[in-house]
């Protein structure tokens, strides 16, 4: 029996294929039946081509429902799909493209899909194991080269049927999709529900409050990253009747702010729903549906899914198994050792806790830890006391190299005040080696493209803040 995945979300498809499946801004509709037939075209097309199953398509394209399309129609033929940034460089591409060898690069998924147009659709689904490699994500990069974490037909159809339970999900619902494609978040999460639904999404082509605000009557859940939420709160037009038609809003890709949490529910009367994935996992952990959500815990594990704090203490680096965790990194087999326990854990590289409800706390990455004059800081621990400072809209807390305690623990701050205040404040709330050595202000903390503060910017640009390389 074939476990591509494709034939999963095509039996879940409405019988009434006439069904909208994207709904976008302008009043136009993409059908299921529309969806599954340029599916199949691209499919055709893929296979004119000379794609062959096994082999890698690279796509880096602006959202569009074509681009959908082409994942299930690589899906289809059995080929891996690489979905790339569409910020990348050229020369970022370069690397993917070398270490991927892909045997097509989609700039352009709509014209693909118009050269796939007289084309009869590919009705074959090629036969896929659960075990199948259906698609490359490589991680960021930030500390080294890039990695391709390799996700199967089973690791995605086992995330995906587990969030559509977890969540809710009925053919009734209608999502609110304003994420970006290229990422485990839009492409493979928020996507992968809607799908298995058969239900309509609102289809923007990137976040904005306007057209957010104009979909949200007609939507019942909405998936995003915190800046979604914290832009939505500062919009007068984001009010308790503007939101009384949602039955969820999600958040994920990045730590969402206890005060947004806060703000959210007092504005609204709902709480967000917090979770916590990754690259080589999908989704991990969740906040239940029906119970309590606690601000700043991502819930509890998925069915199916383990989780145990390494080395068997109270708080350490997050180590998980189940059906979702893949397989390993792309023709990285030595890395791939590395990140895999002897009895078969992964490492996430996450520092957390579980209280004993069993919920689930992330401190933040193990790479981020700072130790300074031999103690362990961990920055979310300062975070959370610098964030409830008047003036701070949001803090990052990072490691400096310094001449005496090896790194110190620098504050980097949106918002407005005065260094000697912060410390002092926050001197009065931590042990002094935790307390910020120095804290600097600016407009805005860098971030990438999914809402994640990027502090390998921050360590480089503040490297030499005691002094030229530390010294």
């Amino acid at each position: 029996m074939s476990e591509n995945l494709f034939s999963l979300f095509a039996s879940r498809f409405p019988q009434d294929r006439a069904k909208p499946c994207f709904l976008t801004p302008d009043g136009g509709a993409v059908s299921y039946g529309e969806l599954e037939a340029g599916a199949g075209r691209l499919a055709a097309l893929l296979r004119a081509k000379g794609v062959r199953t096994g082999d890698r398509i690279a796509v880096q394209a602006p959202k569009s429902p074509q681009m959908v399309m082409l994942w299930l129609a690589t899906l289809k033929v059995g080929a891996a799909f690489l979905p790339l940034n569409t910020a990348y460089t050229a020369a970022e591409i370069q690397y993917f493209l070398d270490d991927a060898e892909p045997a097509l690069f989609v700039r352009d998924a709509a014209a693909l899909a118009a050269e796939a147009q007289d084309l009869e659709p590919l009705d074959e689904v090629v036969p896929r194991a659960a075990s199948d490699l259906a698609a490359i994500l490589y991680t960021s990069g930030t500390t080294g080269r890039s990695k391709g974490a390799m996700l199967s037909h089973g690791n995605l159809a086992a995330n995906a049927l587990a969030l559509h339970a977890a969540w809710g999900f009925t053919p009734d619902d209608v999502l609110l999709h304003a994420l970006p494609i290229f990422h485990v978040h839009g492409l493979f999460v928020a996507l992968h529900c809607a799908l298995l639904s058969g239900g309509p999404m609102l289809w923007l082509d990137r976040f904005d409050e306007a057209q957010v605000l104009a979909a949200l009557p007609r939507a019942t859940v909405m998936m995003g990253v915190p800046t979604f939420y914290v832009r939505l709160l500062a919009h007068p037009g984001f009010t308790r009747e503007a939101a009384a038609h949602m039955r969820l809003f999600i958040s994920g890709s990045a730590p969402l702010l206890e005060s947004t949490f806060e703000d959210f529910e007092a504005r609204t009367g709902q709480r967000i729903l917090e979770r916590y994935g990754m690259s080589e996992a999908a989704i991990i952990t969740t906040n239940p549906l029906d119970g309590e959500r606690v601000a700043g815990s991502v819930g509890f594990p998925l069915p199916g899914v383990g989780l145990r704090i390494g080395g068997g203490e109270d708080a350490g680096v997050i180590e998980i198994r189940g059906p979702s965790v893949f397989s390993g990194y792309w023709r990285m087999p030595e890395k791939t050792a590395e990140e895999f326990t002897a009895d078969g854990w992964f490492i996430t590289g996450d520092v957390g806790r579980v209280d004993p409800d069993g919920r689930v706390w992330i401190s933040g990455r193990a790479k981020d830890l700072i130790i300074s004059g031999g103690y362990n800081v961990y920055p979310k621990e300062v975070e959370l006391v610098l964030d409830e400072l008047a003036g701070v809209e949001e803090s990052a807390v990072i490691g400096a190299p310094h001449p005496d305690f090896g790194e110190a623990v620098v504050a980097v701050i949106a918002g407005q005040g005065e260094e000697a205040a912060v410390i002092a404040a926050a001197r009065e709330k931590l042990a002094a080696f935790k307390a910020p050595k120095r804290v600097v202000f600016v407009r805005e903390l860098p971030r990438n493209t999914m809402g994640k503060v990027q502090k390998n910017i921050l360590r480089q640009t503040y490297a030499d803040l005691f002094g030229p390389r530390g010294s």
